[in-house]
């Protein structure tokens, strides 16, 4: 790859990193915030699961635990280059969760209020992918934690 190309993919691991962590963060510092609004719309295959949750109480609490201190960890983690390949493939499947739990599919509605009306493609459907393309290849790897951590123990 040439140099626009990393660049490129840096900046784009960098701004889903921070989407991510701001999202984590912003779920952490909300009182009372629980995901059971989100699960309590899910309509598709994974409806059974949220039900699941949203019943039992213990379950739900730790699933709200697992998706914000997830955010955080996985954004931190891509921001910071550490682990950015598990981070990568981290996020990517928790998204992609999100998305099999709501998607945008004809003769779906939600209550929830969007953005606009998508048709089977949905921003978080594009940023998982992105997520697995970011894992495939270098992304920045001059600025990040792996390739400092990785060079010291090459010196050693």
């Amino acid at each position: 790859m040439n140099t626009t190309q990393r660049y490129s993919l840096l900046i784009l691991r960098l701004m889903i990193g921070w989407h991510l962590l701001y999202e984590g963060i912003v779920k952490l510092l909300t009182p009372g915030w629980s995901s059971i609004g989100f699960l309590g719309e899910s309509q598709w295959i994974m409806s059974d699961i949220a039900k699941w949750i949203i019943s039992n109480e213990k379950v739900l609490k730790v699933a709200d635990f697992l998706n914000i201190w997830g955010l955080i960890i996985i954004g931190l983690g891509l921001i910071l280059g550490l682990f950015k390949k598990y981070a990568a493939y981290s996020g990517a499947l928790l998204l992609f969760v999100y998305y099999l739990n709501n998607p945008p599919l004809i003769g779906l509605e939600y209550s929830m209020p969007t953005e606009g009306h998508y048709m089977i493609i949905s921003k978080t459907l594009i940023e998982a992918v992105a997520l697995i393309v970011i894992a495939l290849f270098s992304s920045g790897d001059n600025y990040a934690l792996d390739s400092l951590i990785s060079k010291l123990y090459k010196n050693k």
